[in-house]
């Protein structure tokens, strides 16, 4: 691939169909998108971004509901160079505040209830920001509807970064990855190819589009098949329950699969059409997969990314897909497990999966001495997830020997929340980790030591206290006092004996 077509826009306009009236995204109300659409929206918004002096390299940042335009702001992004910097919907100012330092962005595209938010955040290097609601209205559509739809696609190198995706860090700052064109061209046609993905697929989309679940694994699929897509706002187990006979693929977090499996109106006769049911960002488990298969009738397809590599591995289309692993490599994904000497280990021992690859990340956003720790001499990504290999080759994940917490599809890191509880009035010290839950993979569970074990602090006002400051996600489903939390000789806590101990907590 040339400089010139090393625009991953570039890579999806490749393989749009050739009928350009052909349906991109249709929602439940009954609106639809064509493919020429999305080439006149995008080109609109690229140049009207253009017109307000944003320049190619410049972070945009996006922080909207789930709508149609909010994808083409993204495709218009990467058509003009910029850097689209997605921020979850959940957070909160405190949050906001850390990111828009750090990544100094241009631009901000915002929900209208959230512009005085953001309008307190600016900064004097943030000199734009707009309103992007659902129904096509705010300010950046208003705006750029009277721009030409003619726009000339920005040349960009396959190292040049397309995205920052925001992820925990070991000292709960967050950490921007920095995603390339290269990167997202990499696995995008990778997953195509294993997937099989072919331009008469319908895929339901009912993922939030501001990770790689959603935005890269699940519409990029859309693009690089040219096919069409049902597009929700949410997941709501009656609208897709409906909308299956319509489609041929489904993507969804674990917990979208508990919800389908607890409606009586989930069977067979309603999966049909369906080719491929596709599950990832947390562990699925063993159970819901026998469920679901005894259900249905079809076997869910387990796949394992990050947001620093995108997909690195996939269960097989053609072949058996094994509950409890997450298959084998992907094309171009070099996959290894080491022990702690960085050695590799025997089928079934657990060590440390690292991965290789042009999936792999370029790096973290203004942290270099981080970006050096993650990666070995000979240019593996140490995911910090402990792995296993089975007899055939095919990947399990059986930990983390990092602290991250999963919950819902969402990276939680401890540290973050422990540090405002520590803060709390009548708190000594705390510890969060996470637990099994059926619905959410994880539940965040705080283990808590008071000052007073006979009077500690009311629990429902520490939850109110992080919900102020925190994503809902983050907040801990249960709080549990005790007298002390367990340690080792170094005086380390021993997360491990906490999860142990409250294992049986959720089920």
């Amino acid at each position: 691939m040339n400089d010139k077509h090393s625009n991953i826009y570039h890579v999806f306009q490749e393989h749009f169909p050739e009928y350009p009236d052909a349906i991109f995204i249709e929602t439940p109300d009954g609106s639809q998108y064509s493919y020429a659409y999305l080439q006149l929206e995008t080109a609109r918004i690229a140049r009207f971004l253009t017109e307000q002096g944003i320049q190619k390299g410049d972070r945009i940042a996006v922080q909207v509901e789930k709508s149609a335009h909010v994808l083409f702001l993204y495709l218009a992004c990467l058509r003009a160079g910029f850097i689209y910097l997605p921020l979850n919907t959940a957070y909160t100012k405190n949050e906001l505040s850390y990111f828009l330092e750090n990544a100094e962005p241009a631009a901000v595209v915002c929900a209208s209830d959230a512009y005085e938010i953001f309008s307190d955040l600016k900064s004097d290097k943030l000199n734009n920001i707009f309103t992007l609601d659902t129904g096509e209205q705010g300010t950046l559509i208003e705006l750029s509807r009277e721009t030409a739809s003619e726009f000339e696609t920005v040349t960009c190198s396959a190292d040049d970064i397309a995205v920052i995706l925001y992820t925990s860090g070991t000292t709960g700052r967050p950490k921007g990855a920095m995603i390339t064109h290269g990167n997202l061209a990499a696995n995008g046609l990778a997953l195509q190819k294993t997937w099989n993905w072919q331009q008469a697929d319908v895929l339901l989309h009912a993922l939030p589009i501001f990770h790689i679940h959603g935005l890269f694994v699940a519409c990029h699929n859309v693009l690089l098949g040219g096919s069409k897509m049902l597009f929700l706002e949410k997941f709501d187990s009656k609208t897709v329950i409906q909308l299956l006979p319509r489609s041929t693929v489904f993507m969804g977090v674990p917990t979208f699969y508990t919800r389908l499996l607890d409606d009586d109106n989930f069977n067979k006769e309603c999966c049909e059409n369906m080719r491929l049911f596709i599950s990832g960002s947390a562990p699925l488990l063993e159970q819901t997969f026998e469920d679901f298969q005894q259900r249905t009738g079809h076997t869910i397809l387990e796949r394992y990314g990050m947001t620093e590599t995108g997909m690195n591995t996939s269960n097989p289309l053609e072949g058996e897909r094994i509950a409890g692993t997450v298959g084998l490599p992907l094309p171009g994904v070099e996959a290894r497990i080491v022990d702690e000497n960085n050695q590799l280990v025997k089928n079934n021992d657990i060590g440390i999966l690292q991965v290789k690859g042009d999936n792999v990340f370029k790096g973290y956003w203004r942290m270099p001495e981080k970006t050096a720790e993650e990666f070995t001499p000979d240019n593996f990504f140490i995911t910090g997830d402990m792995a296993k290999y089975n007899e055939r080759g095919y990947i399990s994940i059986v930990g983390r020997n990092k602290d991250m917490v999963i919950t819902g599809g969402y990276n939680v890191y401890p540290k973050e929340i422990e540090l405002l509880l520590d803060e709390c009035d009548g708190i000594t010290e705390s510890a969060i980790i996470g637990l099994a839950h059926r619905d959410f993979g994880e539940a965040v569970t705080a283990v808590v030591v008071p000052n007073d074990i006979n009077n500690p602090p009311d629990i429902e006002h520490l939850k109110l206290i992080l919900k102020q400051q925190l994503a809902s996600y983050k907040v801990p489903k249960q709080i549990i006092y005790v007298e002390q939390l367990p340690r080792n000789s170094m005086g380390k806590v021993q997360k491990n004996i906490l999860r142990e101990t409250y294992i049986s907590l959720y089920q």
